[in-house]
């Protein structure tokens, strides 16, 4: 089972991403997503960036996979995306389609690929036929139950598909785009005239009911879950099912100790129950059990 670090949400200065992936050379992480999926207005880092970034990580034996948009909107968005896509191409490296151009544009190219969770793969079917178009990685949509993917990881078997998965364990959860800018909106402004203020919130801006429940985290044009998912625990049962690839979520504080912990469980090194807690949030790990993705589920109990 290996670790990936899913692509970064947040809208960072340059030296903190940079910062971020030079600590994240040296942790025990198999796979690392780069790029920028949430907002085509975040341009702190260039291509170019990345391509250095990348360049790094793969000198520290990491598999880098460069990540797509997950809400394409403009010409000049299918232009960078294009971009993107020769850059995979000359390194030899993946790229996550994470929207429907990305998927044209990958499958038109004949290129291998792997799929993030904004995809809306729910069943074999469309799994099987994603394969036969070079799809080499899924992940499972956060909103999907373990049910759900024990039948799916039955099915790949059956029909032999020569596909890993992938399951997003741990980060806030990401829910919706839109076209509107609710971070911007917060603070009067418009759209296209921001001033990039998402950048003042490293972890997104929570958003919380009256009774001081965090119930979602705005990160610009993209809706998070307000608690923060966390499948720690469950990595004995996802290895049972066939799961090759966890995912975490970049954050801004302790994803250090976040990567330690999930490698020491994968290993057998952390018993179950003597889980550190990892952060001062709420958990949730509904979606995972079937209920209300906002829900903690004692594992026991259920």
């Amino acid at each position: 089972m290996q670790l990936s670090l899913g692509p970064l949400l947040y809208y960072w200065p340059a030296e903190q991403v940079d910062a971020f992936y030079q600590q994240a050379a040296e942790w025990p992480v198999e796979v690392v997503h780069l790029g920028e999926t949430v907002c085509s207005r975040r341009r702190e880092l260039k291509l170019d960036d990345w391509e250095r970034i990348g360049k790094h990580l793969v000198a520290a034996g990491k598999q880098v996979v460069l990540s797509t948009q997950a809400l394409i909107e403009s010409e000049a968005d299918l232009k960078q995306l294009r971009r993107l896509l020769d850059l995979a191409a000359e390194q030899g490296w993946q790229v996550e389609a994470n929207d429907q151009s990305a998927l044209y544009y990958l499958t038109e190219a004949a290129l291998p690929f792997t799929t993030g969770p904004s995809l809306n793969i729910y069943n074999l079917r469309t799994l099987s036929n994603l394969s036969a178009l070079g799809l080499q990685r899924w992940c499972l949509p956060v909103e999907l139950s373990r049910e759900t993917l024990a039948d799916l990881q039955q099915g790949i078997a059956e029909q032999q598909l020569d596909l890993e998965t992938e399951v997003f364990a741990y980060g806030h959860l990401p829910l919706a785009w839109s076209s509107r800018c609710f971070t911007a909106r917060y603070h009067d402004l418009p759209k296209d005239r921001c001033g990039f203020v998402c950048q003042q919130y490293a972890a997104g801006l929570p958003m919380r009911t009256q009774e001081s429940r965090d119930v979602f985290v705005l990160n610009g044009i993209q809706t998070l879950s307000g608690a923060c998912c966390n499948l720690l625990d469950q990595l004995p049962l996802m290895r049972r099912h066939g799961v090759q690839v966890v995912r975490l979520s970049p954050q801004a504080e302790g994803m250090a100790a976040v990567v330690s912990q999930f490698d020491r469980m994968r290993s057998g090194e952390l018993p179950l129950g003597q889980e550190i807690p990892l952060h001062a949030q709420q958990d949730c790990n509904g979606y995972w059990f079937g209920r209300p993705g906002m829900d903690q589920v004692n594992p026991l109990m259920d």
